[in-house]
């Protein structure tokens, strides 16, 4: 299942995925042992703030690809909307060694419905997804994270859960947008069953996405 676009273009400059401030730092209670402490003023540390919300869910992705046995990759600069290149360091269908490309986006206020996600995606990102023009097969991938900072991972001697999930979506089928005035986003929808688990990654190399592209 490939991911899908309302019909109709939208400009919005002012709802775009939000984020949302953590934890701001407040004078220490030496009764309370789990704030952890810094300095002679001994004030405990705030947690991740949006910055890192972007970060946490690169290192998410960064994870799942690891144990699919993926390569990572990364330009020096981001100038085409591409955050990881993934490597298949094997055969894949009737190539070897095949390529995806991956545009991260990390969401601490999801909306849409039980069957997608709507997430608004700034058209430049979008136009840079979209259609068939492509060597690489490029895709979404939005992580759905917590509000709070202090959620987006939950640690004990025998686990680590980070939280909560990721999804995938493709618009190779569909047409870039004309290039609208600064800062609009066009609402997109992933389909939620595009969980993404490492035998999704692996599809996601498959004959079916390369064989969309144009040639």
């Amino acid at each position: 299942m490939t991911g899908t676009i309302d019909q109709g273009f939208q400009t919005d400059t002012g709802h775009t995925a939000r984020t949302h401030a953590t934890d701001t730092a407040h004078p220490a209670d030496t009764t309370t042992t789990h704030a952890t402490q810094t300095g002679g003023a001994g004030r405990p540390l705030p947690f991740g703030d949006s910055g890192h919300q972007g970060d946490f869910g690169e290192t998410f992705i960064r994870a799942l690809a690891a144990a699919a046995n993926l390569d990572a990759l990364r330009a020096d600069r981001d100038r085409v909307g591409v955050d990881w290149t993934l490597r298949y360091p094997a055969t894949g269908g009737r190539r070897g060694f095949p390529l995806i490309d991956v545009q991260v986006k990390s969401w601490s206020d999801p909306r849409g419905t039980d069957v997608a996600w709507r997430y608004p995606l700034e058209v430049k990102n979008y136009n840079w997804l979209a259609g068939r023009d492509y060597l690489v097969p490029r895709f979404l991938f939005l992580v759905v994270v917590p509000r709070s900072a202090a959620q987006w991972t939950d640690i004990t001697p025998d686990r680590l859960l980070l939280r909560h999930a990721a999804y995938w979506a493709c618009f190779h089928d569909a047409l870039p947008l004309p290039r609208p005035k600064r800062s609009s986003t066009y609402t997109v929808r992933v389909p939620r069953a595009n969980l993404l688990h490492i035998r999704a990654l692996h599809g996601l190399f498959g004959d079916e996405f390369r064989e969309m592209l144009a040639r």
